[in-house]
């Protein structure tokens, strides 16, 4: 028998990384100035005609890559982190975050064994933790963003709540006998719906509580709610507080709610995915009393501190419980793989393990991101951003109550003001229909994106402020250019 080993050339190239890197960078810095008017979506025909084509059989080489990348690809990227961007809540990366992903990709392509970048997994998670005021005694993991990071926040009180009843969910099942609930407001963000539905207890077991005058979680009907299921012995799985809500920014009274949580036995989750950096501000630091007595929490370093998105965390009080929740069960390939004895080789130890601590077990290395983030600004830099980032928000409140042709709709707590173009005598209907028309202009003839809710039962314009390159100039120009496109719909709805 022939044993001759045919090697067949590998196609794809393997070195002259930098070369590459270089070939791409130019249109990388171009992309990054945001030049004028975005017209990627007037160009799509042109862009997705080069691009859509069948599977290659051979291939074009690296340099025939690199060269649609440059010219195609790159030129008609996601322009989320423009000046006038305020959209939703996310942004782009600031360039040691973008470089620090990089470096990931090639030298942390796992977050695993005992290398430096293993060791920044937990550095930056200890670092987040000092940041944000979280014990230090929590088990933290890094995740791929907040949707993640609140499944592994909710597994942990799903397995905690059964405990208490000497139920293992993780290992057992839900147990069909049982009846149970998770509570928080009517703004509470749908992933945690999500997250009750990937853990078999059920979207419609979670009770979205009635908010109060200010959007926050109405306590007295949690308080009804919480006695009325406690007499149908309905098991209370987590109370779930949002520390700055997506669609107003405010932030839910975490401490009187961890208060009931204690009453009830219940577990106490704090969705920060956005809002957790907002204690940072001396302004509004008061509003996350309690925090420390929370069960878990999720946030998301590719919002506020501006990662690259593929970057949240959860943190959980309870590091042994949260390893029952989640544990793959011993497997030869892992733990009987280590090495014996003194280490000889990074391959020989997992270092710090963090695959039964969150729902992925290959991952790559976020912490390096955090890591340089906080490392080129400090925490001084951050607190910073958050304060510049909630006073714009409070200079826009302040430009819009100056202004007769708006009107601010809810309070302002963080970095996030909702209002809507208003004029004496339109109905709801049309000043909903004007203000939804507002915004898409506002995406076609300016370079301000904000998004837009409800509030209220008003379709609002709403600006979240999160964006490392907004500066004051793209506040005023957004208040600016909604009161000159608001004049124009209607004196041209007038000549009509």
């Amino acid at each position: 028998m022939n044993s001759k080993v045919n090697d067949i050339k590998e196609r794809a190239q393997i070195a002259d990384l930098s070369g590459a890197i270089k070939t791409i960078l130019p249109a990388l810095e171009q992309f990054n100035c945001f030049e004028g008017q975005d017209k990627t979506v007037f160009n799509k025909d042109d862009w997705q005609k080069k691009l859509d084509e069948s599977l290659p059989q051979s291939g074009v080489g690296i340099k025939g890559v690199l060269k649609e990348l440059n010219e195609t690809v790159i030129p008609n990227g996601l322009r989320n982190g423009a000046p006038g961007f305020s959209g939703w809540i996310t942004t782009a990366p600031t360039v040691v975050g973008a470089s620090a992903g990089l470096a990931s990709m090639v030298a942390g392509s796992q977050r695993v064994w005992n290398t430096s970048f293993n060791f920044l997994e937990t550095l930056g998670l200890a670092w987040l933790k000092e940041l944000l005021g979280i014990p230090t005694d929590w088990q933290g993991v890094f995740v791929s963003g907040g949707s993640v990071a609140n499944i592994v926040g909710l597994t942990a009180a799903r397995q905690w709540a059964f405990e208490q009843i000497g139920i293992d969910p993780a290992k057992e099942g839900l147990p069909a006998h049982k009846q149970w609930r998770i509570y928080g407001s009517s703004e509470v963000h749908h992933v945690i719906m999500r997250a009750a539905g990937v853990l078999g207890l059920g979207r419609q077991n979670v009770i979205a509580i009635p908010v109060d005058e200010n959007q926050k979680i109405d306590l007295i009907q949690l308080r009804k709610i919480l006695e009325e299921d406690q007499e149908k012995g309905i098991i209370p799985i987590a109370l779930v507080a949002s520390a700055g809500t997506v669609n107003t920014g405010v932030v839910d009274p975490i401490n009187a709610m961890a208060d009931m949580a204690k009453e009830f036995n219940a577990w106490l989750h704090v969705d920060g995915a956005y809002g957790l950096f907002g204690k940072l501000d001396p302004q509004v630091a008061h509003l996350y009393k309690g925090l420390e007595r929370a069960n878990s929490m999720a946030v998301d370093p590719h919002k506020w501190l501006a990662a690259p998105v593929g970057c949240g965390a959860a943190f959980v009080c309870d590091r042994s419980l949260l390893g029952r929740a989640l544990t793959l069960e011993p497997a030869e390939y892992l733990e009987g793989s280590k090495g014996k004895g003194e280490l000889k080789s990074p391959f020989d130890t997992f270092g710090d393990e963090y695959h039964e601590f969150g729902v992925a077990q290959s991952a790559p290395s976020r912490g390096v991101m955090v890591w340089a983030i906080l490392k080129e600004m400090g925490a001084q830099g951050m607190r910073d951003r958050v304060i510049r980032h909630n006073n714009y928000a409070r200079h826009l409140s302040a430009r819009i109550k100056a202004e007769d042709r708006l009107e601010q709709v809810g309070d302002v707590e963080l970095s996030i003001c909702c209002f809507r173009y208003y004029q004496e005598g339109l109905s709801d209907k049309k000043l909903d229909e004007l203000n939804e028309l507002i915004a898409t202009q506002l995406r076609e003839k300016s370079l301000h994106v904000p998004s837009t809710t409800k509030v209220d039962e008003k379709i609002v314009i709403r600006p979240c402020f999160i964006n490392s390159r907004t500066t004051i100039k793209e506040v005023g120009g957004l208040v600016d250019s909604v009161c000159t496109l608001g004049d124009e719909i209607l004196r041209l709805d007038k000549k009509k």
